[in-house]
């Protein structure tokens, strides 16, 4: 099934002291962002789903959403209705959380 959009969220998890997003944080965004988009009837189309690491853990938690490409930054469950009431239903990224990769 093709999706219209794909949210994926890192539930990575470091053990050495190092600043990751960790399973605990990245389980509860999970569950936030798929049950807002039950609520919003969109779960047939768009997808939330755990994901291991993207490589930018001092982001973290990060959550990343396709086909875009765009990746939030040190999310809470609060930014979880925004990102969905704005990029997901609207297609308008959330500027301030997301992480702003210098090319």
């Amino acid at each position: 099934m093709k999706y219209k959009k794909h949210i994926f969220v890192c539930v990575n998890e470091r053990f050495d002291g190092r600043k990751s997003c960790g399973e605990a944080t990245g389980m509860a965004l999970v569950n936030e962002f798929k049950k807002l988009l039950q609520d919003k009837g969109l779960q047939i189309e768009v997808r939330a789903q755990k994901a291991g690491c993207f490589d930018v853990c001092a982001y973290g938690p990060v959550a990343v959403v396709y086909p875009e490409g765009v990746f939030y930054k040190n999310l809470k469950i609060e930014d979880i209705e925004l990102i969905v009431n704005h990029h997901i239903v609207e297609d308008k990224p959330v500027a301030h959380l997301m992480i702003n990769f210098k090319k």
